[in-house]
């Protein structure tokens, strides 16, 4: 079986289901304001782009935008989804097994996300995942966060990696901007927080469970 050498890895709607807690999060600043709350599956379409953006399409989706109370906004939301990161985040179906799989073969893990790098450290922390990634970078250890290609690059670095190897698996169009931007091939997973199919995206293979994402990987090239 030949694999990527490095493998690069989305979090949020990727990996980790999170929107229930996101969510729940997002509602709290919600309720501050004094605005509607949101179902948790109008979330999972807003997630991708990092916190502010996601409270400003928050914002946008109960009412008047008002940018000006984004910034505001921002704390209130983060110690809440701080001290509730994994109240109700699960692991989508079949990942551990995948993970367990490529280590297994000598793929070297991490992930690239555009959460805040102690967000993303502290679910992994929850999840009992400590050992599987060889780096965690998030948009708050970068100078600019995916699709910008540097965000792929530094985690290729933390992680004792090369793009000539490597892949990406993620469920955005932000995912596939970063991919391309860095030379990377990538695999979407087709039930991640994305507001159009993942078919429509351009990755190079769609897969509708991990249980796909060994031969996907193989498939990618001769690696």
């Amino acid at each position: 079986m030949t694999l990527p050498h490095s493998i690069l890895f989305d979090l949020d709607g990727t990996l980790v289901d999170t929107a229930p807690d996101l969510a729940a999060a997002m509602n709290h600043v919600l309720a501050a304001l004094d605005r509607p709350p949101l179902p948790v599956d109008d979330v999972r379409h807003l997630v991708g782009h990092g916190a502010r953006a996601l409270i400003a399409r928050g914002l946008a989706a109960t009412g008047e935008p008002r940018p000006d109370l984004v910034e505001a906004a921002m704390p209130l939301f983060l110690h809440y989804y701080a001290a509730n990161i994994a109240n109700a985040s699960r692991p989508f179906d079949g990942v551990e097994a995948a993970l367990d799989a490529l280590a297994a073969h000598g793929s070297r893990l991490s992930i690239c996300t555009n959460k805040p790098t102690h967000l993303a450290q502290a679910l992994i922390d929850e999840l009992g995942w400590q050992d599987r990634f060889a780096a965690i970078i998030g948009a708050t250890s970068v100078a600019a966060p995916k699709p910008d290609a540097g965000h792929v690059f530094a985690t290729l670095a933390a992680a004792g990696g090369e793009a000539a190897s490597a892949a990406f698996v993620g469920d955005s169009a932000t995912d596939v901007g970063a991919a391309r931007n860095a030379g990377l091939p990538i695999v979407l997973v087709s039930f991640g927080f994305t507001d159009r199919p993942a078919h429509e995206l351009g990755g190079d293979v769609v897969i509708d469970h991990y249980d796909a994402l060994v031969p996907a990987l193989q498939g990618l090239r001769p690696w």
